[in-house]
């Protein structure tokens, strides 16, 4: 199973999914690295379903299978989606210190999940929004349990 950028409530704030969310909703200048990469963002009772699928599945022995949206989002245009969803207007600083070497950033992730499609019958069954608004509804009620000022690596 290849899981592909999984997001949800309690999320790790190394991701960064809840490092612009909680910095958002503590009314912070939002502080990311390149805004330029896409990603491939899967709500994590979709990612868990996929899982539980494939896992009783006989169809799956010895595949690989990708478990994602199959839709991708810049970082930048994700932290303007979420501004918009929190309900504040998006003011993004760009840090040095959070950009990854240049050998190292991936600019681009995208599922193809036809497989899982095809074997086991899985999609996701959360859009992009939809997800986002039940882990901002999470993140609203445990805000206090995220530093917002301190980078995590």
């Amino acid at each position: 199973m290849r899981p592909f950028n999984t997001y949800g409530p309690r999320q790790s704030a190394r991701a960064v999914i809840p490092t612009i969310i909680t910095q958002l909703l503590k009314g912070q200048k939002v502080k990311l690295g390149n805004l330029s990469p896409t990603r491939d963002f899967n709500f994590v009772e979709d990612t868990v379903d996929g899982f539980i699928a494939a896992g009783f599945s006989p169809d799956t022995v010895g595949e690989v299978i990708n478990i994602g949206s199959g839709r991708e989002i810049s970082i930048g245009e994700l932290a303007y989606q979420l501004g918009k969803l929190v309900g504040v207007e998006v003011s993004i600083e760009q840090e040095t210190l959070r950009l990854r070497p240049k050998a190292s950033e991936v600019e681009r992730l995208c599922c193809n999940n036809s497989k899982a499609r095809r074997l086991v019958s899985w999609q996701p069954k959360y859009s992009l929004a939809d997800g986002l608004k039940i882990t901002i509804e999470w993140f609203e009620k445990y805000l206090g349990l995220y530093k917002t000022d301190q980078y995590n690596v």
